[in-house]
C-alpha cells in the first residue's frame, strides 16, 4: 500500500516540476504577462526586469 502512495506522490511532483518553463525563457516571460502582478514575488518581479524588459530592449 505505501508503495503505490510513494509512486503516487512521486508522479505528482514530476507532473507539476515537467509544466513549468525555465525562469528567464520566453516562455516563462509569456506566463507571467499574463498573471496579475499583485501576485508576483519580488524575485519573479527582478527576474521579469532582468530577462523579460531589459533583454529584449538590446
Amino acid at each position: 500500500m505505501m508503495k503505490w502512495v510513494y509512486v503516487c506522490l512521486f508522479t505528482a511532483l514530476i507532473g507539476m516540476t515537467g509544466c513549468s518553463p525555465e525562469v528567464g525563457s520566453p516562455e516563462w516571460c509569456e506566463e507571467m504577462d499574463k498573471k496579475a502582478k499583485g501576485d508576483w514575488s519580488a524575485n519573479d518581479a527582478a527576474e521579469y526586469a532582468k530577462n523579460c524588459i531589459f533583454r529584449s530592449s538590446n
